[in-house]
């Protein structure tokens, strides 16, 4: 459930742009995934949700957040995208980081 790469399109990349990274791995092409589309909830659905309120503190990152809050860390993305921030280095200890639950309703949300 909810993994971020379910119902992408793979391709192949064969841009002459990469061609020395081809060479180098004595390849052709490289397969990659689509860049996806996602929705960040609007401020109505975000009304629905039971939202939590993290305190970021040392040593925190997304994917420890996930398994504390969902059970898997391959869900760090939704926190990273729900509050806008794709990295760990866009907060200061200190600041608040929301955690959307339920995850499969967020997960809906994203994907329409």
């Amino acid at each position: 459930m909810g993994n971020r790469y379910d119902n992408k399109t793979l391709f192949r990349n064969q841009s002459e742009r990469y061609e020395s990274i081809f060479e180098d791995r004595g390849v052709e092409y490289v397969r990659q995934y689509g860049t996806s589309e996602m929705m960040v909830p609007t401020a109505k659905q975000r009304g629905a949700l039971n939202n939590l309120t993290h305190i970021w503190k040392v040593g925190d990152k997304f994917y420890k957040l996930a398994i504390r809050y969902y059970n898997d860390p391959r869900h760090w993305w939704v926190i990273a995208l729900y509050n806008q921030a794709p990295t760990e280095s866009h907060f200061r200890t200190g600041d608040a980081v929301t955690i959307p639950l339920p995850l499969e309703t967020v997960l809906r949300m994203i994907r329409s």
